[in-house]
């Protein structure tokens, strides 16, 4: 009796075993016909991955790879012709692939009973892989197009398996990391940033301020992710490694000098903007900082010297022009702030009018810097209201007329 439950077990074993394998045979033949049928693949391939005679088999996870890869290349092969394909399917088709190949590949490498590796499928997988990293129809085109539409998990995912595939062990290093590498990997923190995916954001910046790939932006992009984290210690580094990086550039110090003031750093401040001046002496931009610093400190004279160094340095640079306007603007609002404690009449209407010649004096360079910089919204206000205040009526309509266009 025993013997007849045995084999009858045995032969139930056998009949599901025959019966998965069967399965994985349908899915082959469902992909690889001439008219295929990918839904049915997937149907029959699912069967077999879920059943325990079949389920770590090396063959029916190569056969899972398989099928997306075939759905791929039909895809591929209308895009390439302009014909319509859907993008979606194409690209879910690469990844459900990818995953199943490197599944593949694992069990693979799997030493059998005497211990010896016998790859059967790696070097085929290993085509098939590198075909969705060098081909830009494939993992390239998804990632941007899910980028486009700002679906930033799914372009993550994507993208990070483009940058995994030159690192496979069974790539032996044979691709190179590239400029096309950086691009990725610069979009993917991008993607990161965008999914609030922080520490990993950081991470792929950090790993490509010497990858000469838009360098300028990653360093940028990098603090504005550490200040977000409200990692001091590590903006505060990254803006001195991108000023030193970028004399020229004054974005670094500019912001260097802004955390300075606001952590009443200030002798500080001003040892970053001097070192700044001594190495670019001819850059308008510094000296533009410099006024603004030495007007914070309200050393208006040093102030006013900075400004107009600026301009004779850089003419069209209109917010230095807006800085002498400044100083004077400000200096009659304190004129007129002190002329409101004066008793005698006689006195106050003089300070008044003292006032307000410095009103007009701060006219023009308000006027210049709006014809250098027409869009700039703050300078037409400040002149509204300069023309409100002098009685300046036609002009002041007129500027009225732009802010509201604006």
């Amino acid at each position: 009796m025993k013997k007849v439950i045995l084999s009858l077990f045995l032969i139930i074993g056998v009949t599901a075993s025959f019966a998965q394998k069967s399965n994985v045979s349908k899915a082959k033949n469902s992909a690889l016909m001439e008219t295929p049928d990918f839904a049915e693949a997937r149907k029959a391939i699912k069967l077999a991955l879920a059943d325990s005679t079949t389920a770590n088999d090396v063959y029916t996870w190569y056969v899972a790879g398989l099928i997306g890869n075939k759905e791929n290349e039909s895809l591929y092969n209308k895009a390439i012709l302009n014909q319509k394909f859907d993008a979606d399917v194409k690209g879910q088709a690469i990844v459900e692939s990818y995953n199943y190949f490197m599944k593949a590949i694992k069990l693979d490498s799997v030493p059998d009973k005497k211990g010896k590796i016998k790859l059967k499928y790696t070097k085929d997988i290993k085509a098939k892989i590198k075909d969705y990293y060098t081909t830009q129809q494939n993992l390239i085109a998804y990632g941007a197009y899910l980028f486009e539409k700002k679906d930033y998990e799914s372009t993550i995912n994507a993208f990070d398996i483009f940058l995994a595939i030159p690192k496979l062990a069974i790539m032996n290093n044979e691709i190179p990391l590239d400029s096309t590498y950086n691009m990725i990997t610069y979009y993917d923190a991008i993607a990161c940033t965008n999914a609030k995916k922080h520490d990993k954001a950081i991470k792929l910046y950090e790993g490509l301020k010497d990858k000469n790939y838009e360098t300028l932006a990653v360093y940028q992009l990098l603090y504005e992710e550490y200040v977000t984290e409200k990692d001091t210690v590590n903006f505060v580094k990254t803006l001195k490694e991108g000023f030193e990086k970028f004399p020229t550039e004054p974005w670094f110090l500019q912001n260097l000098i802004n955390y300075f003031i606001y952590s009443k750093q200030l002798p500080e401040a001003l040892n970053y903007l001097n070192t700044a001046i001594e190495r670019e002496p001819g850059l308008a931009q510094y000296r533009y900082v410099k006024g603004n610093l030495d007007e914070t400190l309200e050393k208006y004279d040093d102030a006013k010297a900075s400004f107009e160094k600026a301009i004779e340095l850089d003419p069209t640079m209109a917010d230095a022009h807006a800085g002498l306007g400044r100083l004077l603007y400000n200096k009659a609002v304190k004129m007129l702030d002190d002329a409101n404690n004066i008793k005698d009449i006689k006195l106050y209407n003089a300070a008044q009018k003292k006032a307000e010649d410095v009103f007009k004096q701060s006219l023009p360079y308000f006027i210049k810097a709006s014809e250098l910089s027409p869009k700039e919204l703050e300078f037409k206000r400040t002149l509204k209201t300069l023309y409100y205040r002098l009685k300046m009526d036609k002009e002041f309509e007129a500027v009225s007329k732009e802010i509201d266009a604006m």
